[in-house]
């Protein structure tokens, strides 16, 4: 009984060494060494400052920017607590947020339809991307806010529009701090 004790602490001290220690450490030194950028969070500096990820999405409420898609993570966009609502597609509480959403976007839109990822929240809360017609969708409001033509803000999603991965996963997606950031570098400022 004695040595099978043994053997069971032996064996839980090595594979938490190997499995817990070592490994991670191995894949973590790896990454670092062939892929530092991803590695570090794939953040993006600006000024010397980190002002993000270009794997989450933070909130932009201001009309002089392209908004994000809403969130459900904490307070929004809250790394701390990424996940969905939970609520049910039956749940009034999501459908009446939805419906209050789709009629505050179409009223400004002059009726016309609103994208669905506009109104709906991804599994993670944390999603950066939009689709490119969520993109487009939102030219107008940001070319009134701004003063600038909307051909510009046009050829400027354009440019910002990442195809499907491998050109078969997932969708075409733009990502909202990268675009946003380019139209500030546009010259006119948001607040």
């Amino acid at each position: 009984m004695l040595a099978i004790l043994k053997t069971s602490l032996r064996y839980t001290l090595i594979t938490t060494v190997l499995l817990g220690l070592a490994y991670p450490m191995a894949i973590t030194g790896l990454a670092q060494l062939l892929f530092p950028h991803q590695a570090s969070g794939s953040l993006v500096i600006k000024d010397g400052r980190i002002i993000g990820s270009s794997l989450l999405g933070q909130s932009f409420t201001s009309d002089k920017y392209f908004h994000p898609r809403p969130s459900a993570a904490g307070n929004g966009y809250d790394a701390a607590n990424s996940g969905g609502s939970n609520l049910a597609q039956s749940n009034r509480t999501l459908v009446t947020r939805i419906q209050g959403d789709i009629d505050k976007l179409s009223a400004q839109n002059g009726g016309k339809p609103v994208p669905i990822d506009l109104v709906t929240t991804s599994a993670s809360g944390l999603d950066p991307d939009i689709s490119p017609s969520a993109a487009y969708y939102q030219i107008a409001r940001v070319a009134a806010a701004r003063g600038i033509p909307e051909a510009q803000l046009n050829s400027l999603v354009a440019s910002h529009i990442t195809a499907r991965d491998i050109g078969v996963l997932g969708e075409s997606r733009v990502n909202v701090l990268a675009l946003n950031m380019d139209l500030d570098a546009t010259g006119k400022k948001g607040n």
